[in-house]
């Protein structure tokens, strides 16, 4: 599976159960372990677990390996992991004093969504057609 696809597939699943303050690292350059880290908060233990769950259950159904979870019975923080992404979820303040920002934001990556392709208009693919089957005038 592509990374970038991966790694919309995450915040999707992240923004799906109202996850806050998600940010996407590129640390393909820092480490050879993965290419990816996805940092997000939650309110409460209850709502951290219910992000890193949405996460393993869309990624699950993309037919992504879930190569390990850490940290779901204190619920404080829960790791995920997807092999080349590394997903941290915690409370804020949590995320505020271990600053994983600081330690892995050399370069943050814009997440697009995806463009729905544009379909051409009936009408512009008729005058299209007929300005083909005409016949050329000579001057």
């Amino acid at each position: 599976m592509d990374i970038r696809t991966k790694q919309r597939a995450v915040v999707e699943a992240l923004e799906d159960v109202k996850g806050r303050d998600i940010m996407v690292f590129n640390v393909a350059r820092q480490t050879a372990y993965f290419e990816r880290v996805v940092i997000a908060s939650g309110d409460s233990n209850r709502q951290v677990n219910a992000l890193a769950a949405s996460v393993q259950e869309k990624l699950k159904s993309m037919g992504a390996r879930i190569a390990g979870v850490e940290g779901r019975r204190n619920g404080e923080w829960v790791l995920v992991d997807l092999g080349d992404i590394v997903v941290h979820v915690m409370h804020p303040a949590v995320r505020s004093h271990y600053n994983l920002e600081e330690l892995w934001g050399e370069k943050e990556v814009k997440v697009a969504k995806p463009k729905p392709k544009a379909k051409a208009k009936p009408a512009a693919r008729k005058r299209a057609h007929a300005k083909a089957a005409r016949p050329r005038r000579r001057k």
